[in-house]
């Protein structure tokens, strides 16, 4: 799918993944997209065709407003988090944590959902999950929940919405914002993390986003998982 002229929808466009694949398209002739997010106005430069949008993924009556107020579109995008992320081993999990770091799948289907049928039935949706839904590493039991329901939605929703495409991207180690830690802390919890990887460093925004940009290019993909880990699975 050519992307120049397309009207895209990047909910979680505003930051990390999301905002790298946002000004990504907007470098590569998007019509219009519309980065939303709950805190959109962090970005303080404009872009001719980059609509801010302040919205909740889980807010299902604003998403119907949003939807009707986008019209027809050609491409759906999903980078939100859902804003929560239980770590821990699973004994010693406070059990609402774990049962929120749900709300990243809760907003995908909310988006997909109310935002189907304003899809053109030649457009494709791109969702981004995680490694450790195949791979899961101590303390990241709610991650692993999480992104394996994401790919088992992704699949098993392929066959259901066809000719419409969808895919997921599952990111390893990335340096997003996400991460708190600052300088020399930051440098080594990377190293640190990744140093028995088969490339052993955080990934970039950027990187991912070259994986959703493929995702959307590629009419011969639906269904999949991309993994853009740095050999996290194979190491």
């Amino acid at each position: 799918m050519e992307i120049k002229n397309k009207k895209i929808v990047v909910f979680g466009g505003t930051s990390g993944i999301g905002l790298a694949t946002t000004l990504m398209l907007s470098k590569m002739n998007a019509k219009h997209i519309f980065a939303a997010s709950r805190n959109p106005f962090k970005i303080s430069q404009t872009y001719s065709n980059i609509e801010l949008v302040q919205i909740d993924v889980l807010d299902e009556n604003k998403l119907v407003e949003f939807f009707e107020q986008v019209g027809n579109y050609d491409i759906l995008i999903n980078a939100a988090t859902g804003g929560e992320r239980a770590i821990g081993p699973f004994m010693e999990m406070n059990l609402n944590g774990y049962r929120n770091s749900f709300k990243k799948l809760w907003g995908y289907t909310n988006t997909i959902r109310l935002g189907l049928s304003k899809l053109n039935k030649n457009g494709c949706i791109v969702l981004v999950s995680g490694s450790p839904a195949r791979k899961c590493k101590p303390g990241q039991i709610a991650l692993a929940s999480v992104g394996g329901a994401v790919e088992a939605f992704s699949r098993s929703l392929a066959e259901e919405i066809k000719p419409i495409r969808i895919n997921t991207v599952s990111p390893g180690i990335i340096d997003t914002p996400m991460l708190s830690l600052v300088g020399k802390e930051r440098e080594e919890f990377y190293k640190n993390i990744t140093k028995n990887n088969h490339i052993p460093r955080a990934g970039t925004a950027e990187e991912v986003s070259q994986a959703i940009i493929f995702a959307i290019q590629n009419e011969f993909i639906t269904g999949t998982t991309i993994d853009v880990d740095g050999g996290w699975l194979t190491s």
